[in-house]
């Protein structure tokens, strides 16, 4: 009897499909893809967002660049004329590292 018990057990091993074990691998893949799709297309909206949401801010410090330039190459401007302070200005801003440029030169 022990026999026919070992007979039917090794049968029934014999004769398992991979077709539940695949399954399951394929619809967890399909799963996890789609979590995956899903998840990137949310961070994609919100990183359009804050690229609308920055784009204020960065057209302000372009015009804020613009106007310090401005400041900048006209004090240059007054050092070369020989005022003194616009001199000590630009001066200083050397020694900190600031270069100032003229716009008579090219741009490179």
């Amino acid at each position: 009897m022990a026999e026919t018990f070992r007979r039917d057990s090794q049968s029934q091993e014999r004769e398992r499909s991979y077709f539940i074990p695949l399954l399951l691998i394929a619809i967890a893949l399909v799963i996890w893809t789609g979590f995956q799709t899903i998840q990137l297309f949310k961070e994609r909206k919100y990183l359009s967002a804050v690229i609308v949401d920055q784009a204020q801010t960065v057209d302000q410090s372009q015009k804020l660049r613009t106007q310090l330039d401005s400041i900048a190459k006209t004090t240059l401007q007054l050092a070369k004329q020989g005022n003194p302070n616009a001199k000590l200005i630009v001066e200083e801003l050397r020694k900190r590292g600031v270069t100032i440029n003229s716009g008579d030169s090219p741009a490179k």
